[in-house]
Protein backbone atom coordinates (compact mmCIF):
# COMPACT_ATOMS: atom_id res chain seq x y z
CA UNK A 1 0.00 0.00 0.00
CA UNK A 2 1.40 3.44 -0.91
CA UNK A 3 2.67 5.55 1.98
CA UNK A 4 0.17 8.21 3.07
CA UNK A 5 2.61 10.96 2.12
CA UNK A 6 2.39 10.00 -1.56
CA UNK A 7 -1.25 11.08 -1.53
CA UNK A 8 -0.45 14.60 -0.29
CA UNK A 9 0.09 16.22 -3.71
CA UNK A 10 -3.32 15.06 -4.97
CA UNK A 11 -5.02 16.03 -1.70
CA UNK A 12 -3.38 19.45 -1.80
CA UNK A 13 -4.37 19.98 -5.41
CA UNK A 14 -8.00 19.06 -4.71
CA UNK A 15 -8.12 21.34 -1.67
CA UNK A 16 -6.57 24.18 -3.66
CA UNK A 17 -9.17 23.67 -6.40
CA UNK A 18 -11.97 23.77 -3.82
CA UNK A 19 -10.46 26.92 -2.33
CA UNK A 20 -10.27 28.69 -5.70
CA UNK A 21 -13.88 27.70 -6.46
CA UNK A 22 -15.01 28.98 -3.04
CA UNK A 23 -13.19 32.27 -3.66
CA UNK A 24 -15.01 32.55 -6.98
CA UNK A 25 -18.33 31.93 -5.24
CA UNK A 26 -17.49 34.62 -2.69
CA UNK A 27 -17.38 37.24 -5.42
CA UNK A 28 -21.12 36.62 -5.93
CA UNK A 29 -21.95 37.12 -2.27
CA UNK A 30 -19.40 37.12 0.54
CA UNK A 31 -21.39 35.61 3.42
CA UNK A 32 -20.19 34.25 6.75
CA UNK A 33 -20.53 30.70 5.45
CA UNK A 34 -18.55 31.43 2.29
CA UNK A 35 -15.81 33.12 4.30
CA UNK A 36 -15.57 30.27 6.82
CA UNK A 37 -15.51 27.57 4.15
CA UNK A 38 -12.83 29.29 2.09
CA UNK A 39 -10.70 29.99 5.19
CA UNK A 40 -10.84 26.40 6.49
CA UNK A 41 -10.10 24.98 3.05
CA UNK A 42 -7.17 27.39 2.60
CA UNK A 43 -5.75 26.28 5.94
CA UNK A 44 -6.15 22.59 5.05
CA UNK A 45 -4.57 23.08 1.61
CA UNK A 46 -1.57 24.93 3.08
CA UNK A 47 -1.07 22.38 5.86
CA UNK A 48 -1.19 19.56 3.31
CA UNK A 49 1.31 21.37 1.11
CA UNK A 50 3.61 22.06 4.07
CA UNK A 51 3.50 18.41 5.14
CA UNK A 52 4.65 17.42 1.66
CA UNK A 53 7.27 20.12 1.05
CA UNK A 54 8.65 20.44 4.60
CA UNK A 55 7.71 17.15 6.23
CA UNK A 56 4.91 16.47 8.69
CA UNK A 57 6.85 17.46 11.81
CA UNK A 58 7.96 20.81 10.39
CA UNK A 59 4.46 21.48 9.00
CA UNK A 60 2.82 20.87 12.37
CA UNK A 61 5.45 23.03 14.10
CA UNK A 62 4.82 25.85 11.64
CA UNK A 63 1.06 25.59 12.12
CA UNK A 64 1.35 25.51 15.92
CA UNK A 65 3.66 28.55 16.00
CA UNK A 66 1.45 30.56 13.65
CA UNK A 67 -1.80 29.66 15.41
CA UNK A 68 -0.49 30.45 18.90
CA UNK A 69 1.31 33.69 17.99
CA UNK A 70 -1.47 34.76 15.63
CA UNK A 71 -4.15 34.20 18.26
CA UNK A 72 -2.10 36.01 20.93
CA UNK A 73 -1.50 39.03 18.70
CA UNK A 74 -5.18 39.28 17.77
CA UNK A 75 -6.34 38.82 21.36
CA UNK A 76 -3.99 41.56 22.55
CA UNK A 77 -5.13 43.75 19.68
CA UNK A 78 -8.79 43.28 20.46
CA UNK A 79 -8.30 43.67 24.22
CA UNK A 80 -5.61 46.35 24.46
CA UNK A 81 -5.07 47.81 20.98
CA UNK A 82 -1.60 46.26 20.60
CA UNK A 83 0.05 45.79 17.21
CA UNK A 84 -2.87 46.69 14.91
CA UNK A 85 -4.69 49.49 16.73
CA UNK A 86 -7.91 49.30 18.72
CA UNK A 87 -10.71 47.18 17.20
CA UNK A 88 -13.47 44.71 18.04
CA UNK A 89 -14.51 41.64 16.07
CA UNK A 90 -18.12 41.26 15.00
CA UNK A 91 -19.98 37.95 14.62
CA UNK A 92 -19.31 37.75 10.87
CA UNK A 93 -16.35 35.37 11.16
CA UNK A 94 -18.14 32.85 13.33
CA UNK A 95 -17.19 31.17 16.63
CA UNK A 96 -14.42 32.64 18.75
CA UNK A 97 -11.63 31.61 21.07
CA UNK A 98 -11.59 34.45 23.56
CA UNK A 99 -12.25 37.59 21.51
CA UNK A 100 -10.76 36.13 18.33
CA UNK A 101 -12.72 34.23 15.65
CA UNK A 102 -11.40 30.70 15.22
CA UNK A 103 -10.57 31.18 11.54
CA UNK A 104 -8.20 34.10 12.16
CA UNK A 105 -5.29 32.09 13.69
CA UNK A 106 -5.76 29.49 10.94
CA UNK A 107 -5.41 32.24 8.36
CA UNK A 108 -2.21 33.43 10.03
CA UNK A 109 -0.69 30.02 9.35
CA UNK A 110 -1.89 29.87 5.76
CA UNK A 111 -0.68 33.38 4.92
CA UNK A 112 2.71 33.07 6.63
CA UNK A 113 3.29 29.66 5.03
CA UNK A 114 2.59 31.18 1.62
CA UNK A 115 4.91 34.09 2.46
CA UNK A 116 7.63 31.65 3.56
CA UNK A 117 7.47 29.60 0.34
CA UNK A 118 7.18 32.62 -1.97
CA UNK A 119 10.12 34.38 -0.28
CA UNK A 120 12.26 31.25 -0.65
CA UNK A 121 11.32 30.84 -4.30
CA UNK A 122 12.23 34.48 -4.96
CA UNK A 123 15.66 34.34 -3.28
CA UNK A 124 16.80 30.72 -3.30
CA UNK A 125 14.73 29.39 -6.23
CA UNK A 126 13.39 26.66 -3.95
CA UNK A 127 10.43 26.43 -1.52
CA UNK A 128 12.70 25.84 1.50
CA UNK A 129 16.30 26.97 1.90
CA UNK A 130 17.48 25.15 5.01
CA UNK A 131 19.78 28.04 5.98
CA UNK A 132 21.01 28.09 9.59
CA UNK A 133 22.50 31.61 9.42
CA UNK A 134 20.69 34.00 11.78
CA UNK A 135 21.10 37.05 9.55
CA UNK A 136 19.66 35.21 6.56
CA UNK A 137 16.79 33.91 8.68
CA UNK A 138 15.90 37.45 9.74
CA UNK A 139 16.14 38.84 6.21
CA UNK A 140 14.06 36.01 4.76
CA UNK A 141 11.47 36.39 7.54
CA UNK A 142 11.20 40.10 6.75
CA UNK A 143 10.67 39.35 3.06
CA UNK A 144 7.98 36.78 3.90
CA UNK A 145 6.29 39.35 6.16
CA UNK A 146 6.26 41.86 3.29
CA UNK A 147 4.58 39.27 1.04
CA UNK A 148 1.91 38.69 3.71
CA UNK A 149 1.37 42.41 4.28
CA UNK A 150 1.02 43.02 0.54
CA UNK A 151 -2.11 40.87 0.75
CA UNK A 152 -3.45 42.93 3.64
CA UNK A 153 -3.18 46.22 1.72
CA UNK A 154 -6.40 45.31 -0.10
CA UNK A 155 -7.84 42.77 2.33
CA UNK A 156 -8.06 45.07 5.35
CA UNK A 157 -10.38 47.75 3.87
CA UNK A 158 -12.54 45.02 2.31
CA UNK A 159 -12.90 43.12 5.59
CA UNK A 160 -13.86 46.29 7.45
CA UNK A 161 -16.11 48.13 5.00
CA UNK A 162 -17.68 45.28 2.98
CA UNK A 163 -17.57 42.17 5.12
CA UNK A 164 -17.73 44.16 8.39
CA UNK A 165 -15.66 41.47 10.12
CA UNK A 166 -14.38 43.92 12.72
CA UNK A 167 -14.91 47.53 13.77
CA UNK A 168 -11.96 49.88 14.13
CA UNK A 169 -12.11 52.47 16.90
CA UNK A 170 -10.31 55.00 14.69
CA UNK A 171 -12.14 55.42 11.38
CA UNK A 172 -10.18 58.29 9.82
CA UNK A 173 -6.81 56.63 9.26
CA UNK A 174 -4.46 57.35 6.35
CA UNK A 175 -5.27 54.18 4.39
CA UNK A 176 -8.85 54.44 3.08
CA UNK A 177 -9.95 55.15 6.65
CA UNK A 178 -7.79 52.37 8.09
CA UNK A 179 -4.79 53.08 10.31
CA UNK A 180 -1.28 52.55 8.97
CA UNK A 181 -0.47 51.01 12.36
CA UNK A 182 -2.37 47.94 11.22
CA UNK A 183 0.24 47.26 8.52
CA UNK A 184 3.03 47.68 11.05
CA UNK A 185 1.28 45.03 13.11
CA UNK A 186 0.93 42.70 10.13
CA UNK A 187 4.63 43.07 9.33
CA UNK A 188 5.69 42.50 12.93
CA UNK A 189 3.46 39.50 13.65
CA UNK A 190 4.22 37.82 10.30
CA UNK A 191 7.94 38.42 10.82
CA UNK A 192 7.82 36.89 14.30
CA UNK A 193 5.90 33.79 13.15
CA UNK A 194 8.26 33.02 10.27
CA UNK A 195 11.39 33.84 12.28
CA UNK A 196 10.35 31.67 15.23
CA UNK A 197 9.66 28.79 12.83
CA UNK A 198 13.04 29.25 11.17
CA UNK A 199 14.83 29.36 14.53
CA UNK A 200 13.01 26.26 15.79
CA UNK A 201 14.00 24.19 12.75
CA UNK A 202 17.57 25.50 12.46
CA UNK A 203 18.96 22.28 13.94
CA UNK A 204 16.23 20.02 12.63
CA UNK A 205 16.76 19.18 8.93
CA UNK A 206 13.57 19.68 6.93
CA UNK A 207 12.54 16.31 5.52
CA UNK A 208 10.04 16.49 2.66
CA UNK A 209 8.05 13.53 1.44
CA UNK A 210 9.58 11.27 -1.18
CA UNK A 211 9.11 12.33 -4.78
CA UNK A 212 8.80 16.11 -4.36
CA UNK A 213 9.14 17.97 -7.65
CA UNK A 214 8.59 21.50 -8.95
CA UNK A 215 4.85 21.05 -9.49
CA UNK A 216 4.24 20.59 -5.77
CA UNK A 217 5.70 24.00 -4.87
CA UNK A 218 3.15 25.74 -7.09
CA UNK A 219 0.24 25.19 -4.70
CA UNK A 220 0.97 28.01 -2.16
CA UNK A 221 1.77 30.37 -5.04
CA UNK A 222 -1.51 29.54 -6.77
CA UNK A 223 -3.50 30.12 -3.57
CA UNK A 224 -1.81 33.50 -3.09
CA UNK A 225 -2.57 34.32 -6.73
CA UNK A 226 -6.21 33.34 -6.11
CA UNK A 227 -6.38 35.82 -3.23
CA UNK A 228 -4.93 38.44 -5.55
CA UNK A 229 -7.53 37.65 -8.22
CA UNK A 230 -10.32 38.10 -5.66
CA UNK A 231 -9.01 41.53 -4.72
CA UNK A 232 -8.69 42.54 -8.37
CA UNK A 233 -12.33 41.58 -9.03
CA UNK A 234 -14.04 42.49 -5.76
CA UNK A 235 -11.65 44.77 -3.83
CA UNK A 236 -13.07 47.77 -2.00
CA UNK A 237 -12.50 50.65 -2.29
CA UNK A 238 -12.05 50.24 -6.02
CA UNK A 239 -8.53 51.72 -5.85
CA UNK A 240 -7.35 48.61 -4.01
CA UNK A 241 -8.01 46.55 -7.14
CA UNK A 242 -5.18 48.16 -9.06
CA UNK A 243 -3.00 48.14 -5.93
CA UNK A 244 -3.40 44.35 -5.72
CA UNK A 245 -2.08 43.93 -9.26
CA UNK A 246 1.27 45.43 -8.31
CA UNK A 247 1.55 44.69 -4.58
CA UNK A 248 0.68 41.00 -4.92
CA UNK A 249 1.50 40.50 -8.59
CA UNK A 250 5.16 41.35 -8.05
CA UNK A 251 5.89 38.52 -5.55
CA UNK A 252 3.77 36.07 -7.58
CA UNK A 253 5.75 36.70 -10.78
CA UNK A 254 9.09 36.64 -8.96
CA UNK A 255 8.16 33.39 -7.21
CA UNK A 256 7.11 31.82 -10.51
CA UNK A 257 10.45 32.85 -12.04
CA UNK A 258 12.29 31.25 -9.12
CA UNK A 259 10.11 28.16 -9.37
CA UNK A 260 10.91 27.89 -13.07
CA UNK A 261 14.64 27.66 -12.25
CA UNK A 262 14.31 25.30 -9.29
CA UNK A 263 16.63 22.37 -10.03
CA UNK A 264 15.45 19.10 -8.55
CA UNK A 265 16.35 15.46 -8.77
CA UNK A 266 13.95 12.57 -8.66
CA UNK A 267 13.96 11.76 -4.94
CA UNK A 268 12.95 8.15 -5.58
CA UNK A 269 16.13 7.63 -7.62
CA UNK A 270 18.57 10.08 -6.09
CA UNK A 271 17.49 9.92 -2.45
CA UNK A 272 17.88 13.68 -2.12
CA UNK A 273 16.29 16.86 -3.43
CA UNK A 274 18.84 19.48 -4.44
CA UNK A 275 17.65 23.06 -4.17
CA UNK A 276 19.07 25.37 -6.82
CA UNK A 277 22.88 25.41 -6.59
CA UNK A 278 22.98 25.95 -2.85
CA UNK A 279 23.64 23.07 -0.38
CA UNK A 280 20.82 22.90 2.12
CA UNK A 281 19.59 20.78 5.03
CA UNK A 282 16.71 19.41 2.98
CA UNK A 283 16.45 15.66 2.43
CA UNK A 284 13.73 13.40 1.13
CA UNK A 285 12.45 10.40 3.03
Amino acid sequence: MPHWSTRLPLAGLLLAAVFLVSVGVRTLGDTTTAMLVSSFVMFAACLTSAAHLLGLRAALLFAAIAIVLGWFAEQMGSSYGWFFGSYDYTDVLGPRVGDVPLVIPLMWFALTYMGYVIANLIIWRAPADGSTHLGEAMAMSLLAAMVVTAYDLGADPYMVFVLKAWIMTKKDGAWFGETVQGFVGWMFVSFCIVLVFRLVVRKLPIRPATGVDRRHALLPVLIYAGLMAFQIVAGFPVETRSIAVFAMGFPVLCALAGWRHWKTHDASNQGETAYAERPVAWRAG
